[in-house]
C-alpha cells in the first residue's frame, strides 16, 4: 500500500510542477507601444503576483510530496532490512 501511495504522490508532484511552469508563464504579460518621431518604441512587462504565489506555492507543495515518497520507499526499505534474518 505504501508504494501505491508513494507513486500517486510522485505524479502529483509532476502534475504540480506543470502547472507550476503554467502558472509562471502567464504571470507575465507584456505591453508593446509603437514608437513616434520624438519617442523610440518600447515593450512594457508587467507581472501578476497571484499567479507567481500560485507557482511558487506548487512548487513547494511539490517538493514536500517528493519528500514524503521518498521517505516512504526508504522507510519500507528498512523495515524489510529488520525483518530479515541474521546469517
Amino acid at each position: 500500500m505504501r508504494r501505491w501511495i508513494a507513486l500517486f504522490e510522485l505524479g502529483s508532484a509532476v502534475l504540480f510542477l506543470a502547472c507550476a511552469v503554467v502558472s509562471w508563464r502567464a504571470a507575465r504579460r507584456s505591453t508593446e507601444f509603437a514608437g513616434t518621431d520624438e519617442h523610440p518604441g518600447f515593450e512594457a512587462v508587467r507581472y501578476v503576483p497571484p499567479l507567481l504565489l500560485l507557482a511558487c506555492a506548487l512548487v513547494t507543495v511539490s517538493g514536500l510530496l517528493v519528500i514524503d515518497a521518498v521517505a516512504r520507499i526508504y522507510a519500507r526499505s528498512v523495515a524489510r532490512r529488520r525483518l530479515e534474518p541474521m546469517i
